[in-house]
């Protein structure tokens, strides 16, 4: 709940590039290399200190307290002075559970915001209970809970929701939304990889009826595949949960 601006991005181990036919290539990283930490480094620290430089002069960038005196171009230049021959660190290695275990952990911030409900353990019109995690601690005590007055809570909480006009997921490169399908449908026939498996329940209907199953005619916003409606229900009404087994009398 603290705040701590970040980005999560996952990046691809190789891009699409055309050969001298002008036909699609697959360009892979090299093997047990993917970023060079020291390069990298030092490319987000120009950019970031570049960008910051852009906001000031744009006079985007506002300072209060101690900060105040920073408004000043030449007193703003000589604070960044010093962060310019300071090394950044980048933290990058190979996951330990693979990429299938960076989906999932990415996954959980996709359709949230600073705290998911689970963690709320009690809250009234004074104060709010939740659950951490002490990264610092180890063993038992690592995970705990914490209380803030309902104004604190309430305030660390809209510090992580997105300023108007920025978007939760970006897409770039291959991945971007107006080529996304052929992209990697291109991809998957330069690597000879297998298409995603598509849902048993869907095959199995698709069969039983004769029928295709319906399909929408844009794809998903996220991975790019089939959507596939499996169900529908007028404006208004509900929709109907599947009846509930009963049990045979004895």
């Amino acid at each position: 709940m603290t705040h701590h601006p970040h980005v999560h991005m996952i990046v691809p181990g190789g891009g699409l590039s055309l050969d001298r036919s002008g036909r699609h290539e697959w360009i892979a990283c090299r093997k047990n290399f993917f970023l060079s930490v020291r390069v990298l480094s030092r490319l987000y620290r120009r950019l970031f200190l570049e960008g910051l430089g852009k906001l000031h002069r744009a006079g985007r960038l506002k300072f209060f307290g101690n900060h105040a005196g920073l408004i000043d171009t030449t007193a703003f230049d000589a604070f960044l002075k010093p962060l310019r021959k300071i090394d950044w660190v980048v933290y990058a290695k190979e996951p330990f559970a693979g990429p299938k275990a960076v989906l999932a952990y990415l996954s959980r911030y996709t359709h949230r915001v600073a705290i998911s409900n689970s963690r709320l353990i009690r809250m009234d019109q004074r104060s709010v209970t939740f659950r951490v995690k002490n990264y610092r601690a180890k063993g038992s005590g690592r995970h705990t809970t914490m209380t803030l007055e309902t104004a604190e809570f309430i305030r660390r909480f809209l510090i992580h929701v997105l300023p108007k006009g920025q978007h939760r997921i970006r897409h770039y490169g291959f991945f971007g939304n107006g080529n996304r399908v052929d992209n990697i449908t291109t991809i998957r026939e330069l690597l000879r990889a297998k298409p995603p498996k598509t849902d048993h329940a869907d095959s199995d209907a698709a069969e039983s009826t004769g029928e295709q199953p319906r399909m929408l005619a844009l794809p998903c916003p996220c991975c790019g595949g089939r959507l596939i409606i499996v169900d529908s229900f007028p404006s208004g009404c509900p929709p109907r949960a599947p009846p509930k087994p009963q049990k045979a009398n004895a």
